[in-house]
């Protein structure tokens, strides 16, 4: 039997359910470099994402059987799977920790400006977790890894208003918050 060059997306899908490796290897041929660019715009560490990248094709691989099509595209789903676990690696302790070993540069005046921005970003994202899990993302993907709202649209797989007005929402609640 001689295996597709092309597969549909419900081929495919239905390939990867039966652990066909012919279909992973076309599905990393044809979806690694996409989300290879997600990642490393969100990690901006090539060898960091490097390793995220071959975590989230096992993830896939793993839980290919939890995709539902009528939630969304294949693509959604694994790009939601790639920016989950970009996340996840910024916010973990191990990498947090790798970070405060980063050699600092001379300038006096470059450290304290570092420290200033760092001290402001604790206290910003304490006030974070208070906002809902949705509005907490768009937030974040906003303002601190710099998408447009037209990008988190795509992203999260949700109309652009809907950004824009949750984003709005959020932003109301931090201006309570604050007070």
């Amino acid at each position: 039997m001689s295996t597709p060059e092309t597969y549909t997306e419900q081929e495919l899908i239905s390939a990867l359910r039966e652990r066909n490796n012919q279909a992973f290897t076309y599905l990393y041929d044809n979806y690694s470099g996409a989300l290879y660019s997600i990642i490393l715009q969100i990690v901006h560490n090539t060898d960091l994402a490097d390793d995220i990248l071959q975590e989230v094709f096992l993830n896939i691989w793993r839980k290919i059987e939890t995709y539902d099509p009528s939630r969304g595209r294949l693509f959604t789903w694994m790009l939601n799977i790639a920016r989950n676990a970009s996340i996840d690696t910024l916010r973990s302790g191990s990498f947090q920790n790798s970070q405060k070993n980063q050699v600092i540069q001379e300038n006096v005046h470059f450290k304290s400006q570092v420290t200033e921005i760092n001290a402001d970003n604790i206290g910003l994202k304490k006030i974070l977790t208070k906002l809902k899990p949705e509005h907490r993302t768009l937030i974040d993907l906003a303002y601190f890894k710099g998408f447009t709202h037209e990008e988190i649209a795509q992203i999260e797989d949700i109309p652009l208003g809907t950004v824009k007005t949750r984003i709005r929402n959020a932003l109301l609640q931090l201006r309570e918050y604050l007070k």
